[in-house]
């Protein structure tokens, strides 16, 4: 924020004229109680073993030295020695003009500098169609992907495809036998299939695609029905994800990390640098160096390899590909592997590599009443059904309005309506209600005014500042959520930002002002439209001009 940077750099001048170093502990924030200021600092305290005095006395010699600023209207000493700054009206007003000459780059930052960050979400076994569970974490990692690169890294988003292991076993069975019971033959019902009416949709076409289907021997005809099965889940799973505004840049196949060698090729790599290897017929992983409490088995004495070794060879062929930092996105119920995958991660040499975000449950509802959901069973609501239902911003803002690992309650009424109550409402009504009133001004012959220093002195009152203020948050808003790697920062300032435009509209005319008034004030709101649009768009979620 502009409030920060300026007070830090007045406060270094200021230190530097007193022959102090800067103290590596000072924090410069906004106090949680307004009246104490715009800004706080611990800089005296901080500075007390170096000066030789005591904190009060340093505050005192540091209030002084801001006589002369002309953008600091008070500077006030609070208990031992904090100092509270409160900015002239002059510094938020000028808000306006950075806000307007930087339009949609608002926010923009260089925080990562090109730092490359892959980030891996979604990544649904192709057995079936994605649910509302898939849908928070593909909204989580697309939004996540447009916020690290606002704030200046190089990201590539990616899907792992399993399209190995016995979940496609398991899929092309079940598509094989319900093949044969649309054939008509008495087959006994398998003790683990998909049930859903999708596989009978993909049965009747892959028999209508392959005559002798039944004619052919089990191990041929289930590799049929799971390839086939696998390629029309794929291609649904895609279309789902695109008309929800999610974006991958890379497809990665599990299948090909054994068929083009990375797995052994990473295998070498462990043995060579003394984390893997060979007993009792079998290749073994030393976690045990790592803390883990035993050893764990990559390759069977059969030759088979395990889920573990898949996901180190997957997680080594990121590395291997340029990436600083990889990004996984996992369902909770995945929290007990995460010591275990960041432990094979430092065995390959990126200690501090892995970064693992989770994501609770969505309890979906209907009128307070839960839904179930069972892929297997074939009972559950679809990601499409849902934004087919409730539309994917109100999904996705709804997705990304509380911390991942938080559980949600995802009603769909309540998600359709359109009050005050419905956050995305809430937020996107902002933005329609400022389009709104440029409409209407234009039609009185009422235009926004030009920047100038005449124009932004009469942005005075008290509700102005309150906006301009939070409008120099924004790009705080945008790093602290690339930093902590949560949308939902994102969506709560939104939210608040909502909160004072309506809070404005009520208690600040604008159509029925003095005519520079009225300009002035258009001129500030668009600025906030501005900044809704911005951070809606790292959201996913469109600002509508009417609603």
């Amino acid at each position: 924020m502009r409030a920060k940077i300026h007070l830090e750099e007045a406060l270094k001048k200021v230190l530097e004229s007193f022959g102090w170093e800067w103290p590596e502990k000072t924090v410069i924030e906004p106090p949680k109680d307004k009246k104490f200021g715009d800004m706080s600092a611990n800089v005296a305290m901080m500075l007390a073993k170096q000066a030789k005095k005591a904190p009060r006395a340093i505050a005192e010699d540091i209030q002084g030295a801001f006589d002369n600023d002309s953008l600091i209207e008070k500077v006030e000493i609070a208990g031992p020695g904090f100092l509270n700054f409160t900015f002239a009206p002059t510094f938020w007003q000028e808000t306006v003009s950075v806000v307007t000459e930087a339009g949609a780059a608002y926010g923009t930052s260089t925080m990562g500098n090109g730092t490359r960050i892959q980030v891996e979400y979604v990544s649904a076994n192709p057995t079936g169609p994605l649910h509302i569970g898939h849908g928070r974490g593909a909204a989580l990692g697309d939004s996540l992907t447009r916020i690290l690169e606002k704030a200046g890294y190089d990201v590539e988003a990616e899907y792992y495809i399993n399209d190995a292991g016995r979940q496609m076993l398991i899929l092309g069975g079940s598509i094989l036998y319900r093949a044969r019971k649309l054939a008509g033959h008495d087959v006994p019902e398998p003790t683990d299939f998909y049930k859903g009416d999708y596989i009978i949709d993909i049965a009747r076409d892959v028999m209508a695609k392959h005559s002798d289907l039944l004619e052919m021997d089990e191990a041929e005809a289930t590799e049929i029905c799971k390839v086939y099965g696998k390629d029309v889940i794929l291609e649904g799973i895609k279309q789902d994800l695109a008309a929800f505004g999610v974006r991958h840049d890379v497809w990665f196949s599990e299948k090909s990390l054994v068929t083009d060698g990375k797995v052994d090729e990473t295998f070498a790599d462990m043995t060579a640098s003394g984390m893997g290897y060979e007993a009792d017929g079998a290749f073994w992983f030393k976690s045990t160096e790592l803390g883990d409490d035993k050893d764990r088995v990559l390759r069977k004495s059969n030759g088979d390899t395990t889920y573990f070794a898949s996901d180190i060879a997957y997680h080594d062929n990121k590395f291997k590909r340029g990436f600083d930092t990889v990004v996984d996105i996992w369902g909770a119920d995945h929290h007990g592997y995460i010591p275990r995958m960041m432990a094979a991660c430092e065995a390959l040499g990126k200690k501090g590599g892995l970064h693992v975000i989770l994501v609770n449950l969505v309890n979906l509802l209907r009128d307070g009443q839960p839904i179930a959901m069972s892929t297997r069973a074939g009972q559950f609501e679809t990601l499409k059904d849902v934004v087919d239902e409730v539309g994917s911003d109100a999904a996705r803002f709804m997705f990304l309005s509380r911390k991942s690992d938080s559980k949600l309650d995802f009603d769909l009424e309540l998600v359709k309506q359109k009050t005050m109550d419905n956050p995305v409402y809430y937020v996107q009504y902002a933005h329609a209600r400022i389009c709104s009133l440029n409409k209407k001004a234009a039609d009185a012959g009422i235009a926004s005014a030009s920047l100038s220093s005449e124009s932004l002195a009469l942005l005075n009152t008290k509700y102005d500042m309150e906006i301009l203020q939070h409008l120099d948050l924004y790009p705080d808003a945008v790093e602290a959520a690339a930093r902590t790697q949560s949308p939902n920062v994102i969506a709560t300032y939104l939210q608040e930002l909502a909160s004072k435009l309506h809070r404005y509209y009520t208690n600040c005319h604008v159509l029925s002002a003095e005519a520079d008034v009225a300009g002035a004030r258009l001129m500030i709101l668009n600025c906030v439209a501005m900044v809704v649009k911005n951070g809606l768009g790292l959201l996913g979620v469109n600002a509508p001009e009417s609603m």
